[in-house]
């Protein structure tokens, strides 16, 4: 009775790569006490394993080999009574072989093929967001009917019916997205980035590592949907007494409108604002450090703390930008945009956002540079999934027989539009879109679009469209800007910037077709409820 009445131990393999925090955050609100894996006897030792994955399969294969644990964790796979919980790249690494590196032996444990989402329908991959899980046998680990969040762009395709537990459909495509046999499971979504049936899910799995289980119920019938995101954006800086705060700009200006001294917007402390937005339902929460861009971002303690806590308490996707670039620290030493992308991912970053240093990224690529970005970097190590890149476009209006400007060094030129409902200053109505750095600040001779496109060839997985004309303003996203880009990339568009209600968003949604809609001001000062949003746009 002593032993069973024990805290659990999960032994987590952590390879390296990704956000395994969240993962630990999650089993220790549970009760459980962690260990992290350092040699193949902690694999043969563990009472119960998880095995959280991202990036690459060959890349996470070779870690596994570097780490000397594959033999280890083949024995233990074996065993069907060994409680294992894969997840995410932990799913599909459990295969023989992944169409994404043609010839990378995997670890063997289960019969079936890992191969590119390829959906009949036109839809953006990765497949990213809150879709739901149809079991296809009973189960005491998995619902008959839940929604998960997922983020991937391959997928089991066949699978052993053996260990078959769950399907997904998107675009038109169905793929099992969980696998159960005995006390062994995997799946390709999150459970520890799915909220409260996440961490359901998570407590069912650590209980039937140590009893039996009654099956949840019968299996259903149907397919599954992706929802719309609805993203809380929470716009980080020290104001002028050096205490991180909460703000938010009219045009990206954050100051109070007042005589005088003009003292930085304040409207909350960051992680008491991500916990309330994570209680409130929002599906991620990006957190936007928007002065980092003249800082040391990988030796910013105040905010890598802001972020730890914030993933103690939030259990949703959680990413963060600004300052992600190459830089030399006051010290002298040298520190890569890899390595402010390795320090907000051990703080608990789901994905990192990648502003500026986009730009100079697609400048090279015009003018067919051959340093590697930091796009490429943090892409092939973490997966694109993993980066988001942030675009501040401005507006440029054009008089009826203006040209646009020529690209510069092989970029393209910008693309015109007519704009439906915005007008210039001397009632103009074509314009197009100039690519800004250093937080709106500094004017860059690219079109956004342009930008846009270079970067998602580079590895981008998801972009972030602000506005800098509508932003604080609070009359609607700039749905002309977000339709170009939308029908310029094939990964995940955010819309951002405008938001004043909700029909905004369900405006965007349908005009726009973007993946997600963020929004700040309205929601730090309760002017528009999570929930009021979320009914409009379902």
């Amino acid at each position: 009775m002593a032993s069973q009445a024990a805290k659990p131990t999960v032994t987590v393999l952590d390879y390296g790569a990704g956000n395994v925090r969240s993962v630990i955050n999650a089993l220790e609100l549970l009760g459980c006490d962690v260990d992290l894996v350092r040699t193949a006897k902690d694999v043969r030792a563990a009472e119960i394993l998880v095995f959280p994955g991202v990036g690459c399969f060959a890349a996470a294969m070779d870690a596994l080999d570097e780490l000397g644990v594959l033999d280890a964790l083949r024995d233990y796979l074996r065993d069907k009574d060994r409680p294992f919980l894969g997840i995410c790249l932990g799913l599909q690494l459990l295969f023989a072989s992944s169409e994404e590196s043609p010839g990378r032996e995997g670890v063997g444990a289960v019969d079936g093929v890992v191969k590119k989402l390829r959906p009949p329908q036109q839809v953006a991959i990765p497949h990213m967001g809150w879709n739901e899980a149809l079991a296809t046998k009973e189960s005491p680990l998995f619902q008959p009917r839940e929604r998960y969040y997922f983020v991937h762009s391959f997928a089991i395709d066949t699978c052993d019916p053996k260990w078959a537990a769950a399907v997904s459909d998107y675009g038109g495509q169905r793929f099992t997205c969980a696998v159960a046999d005995g006390r062994r499971a995997a799946c390709q979504f999150h459970p520890e980035k799915s909220g409260k049936q996440g961490l359901a899910l998570l407590r069912r799995f650590v209980s039937l590592a140590r009893s039996t289980q009654a099956n949840l119920g019968a299996v259903v019938s149907g397919t599954t949907t992706l929802a719309p995101r609805i993203i809380a954006a929470l716009d980080v800086r020290t104001n002028d007494q050096g205490d991180l705060v909460v703000t938010k700009g009219d045009g990206y200006d954050v100051r109070e409108k007042t005589e005088g001294e003009r003292a930085v917007r304040n409207l909350g402390k960051p992680v008491d604002l991500c916990a309330r937005y994570y209680d409130e339902g929002a599906d991620e929460i990006c957190i936007l450090n928007i002065c980092a861009f003249k800082g040391e971002a990988a030796g910013d303690l105040p905010l890598l703390g802001v972020l730890r806590k914030a993933s103690e308490r939030c259990f949703v996707p959680l990413t963060i930008g600004g300052g992600v670039r190459d830089y030399t620290a006051s010290d002298g030493s040298s520190v890569t945009a890899l390595d402010v992308a390795d320090a907000y991912f051990r703080a608990g970053a789901d994905k990192v956002g990648i502003g500026s240093d986009a730009v100079k990224a697609a400048k090279g690529y015009y003018a067919s540079t051959s340093q590697k970005t930091s796009i490429e970097q943090i892409a092939t190590k973490y997966g694109r999934q993993a980066v988001v890149v942030s675009l501040d476009p401005r507006r440029v209006w054009l008089s009826d027989n203006e040209d646009a400007p020529s690209g510069e060094n092989g970029a393209p030129a910008p693309l015109v539009v007519t704009h439906a409902t915005a007008r210039g200053p001397s009632g103009e109505s074509r314009c197009w879109w100039r690519a800004t750095t250093s937080g709106g600040r500094t004017d860059e001779p690219i079109c956004a679009v342009a930008v846009a496109v270079a970067a998602a060839a580079l590895g981008a997985g998801e972009f972030m469209v602000n506005c800098i004309d509508c932003d604080g303003k609070g009359t609607g996203y700039d749905i002309d800007l977000l339709k170009l880009v939308k029908q310029s990339v094939e990964v995940p568009v955010i819309a951002s910037s405008g938001a004043g209600q909700p029909s905004h968003f369900s405006d965007v949604f349908k005009g726009a077709h973007v993946d997600a809609a963020l929004a700040a001001g309205i929601f730090h000062r309760r002017e528009v409820a999570i929930s009021e949003v979320k009914a409009a746009v379902r």
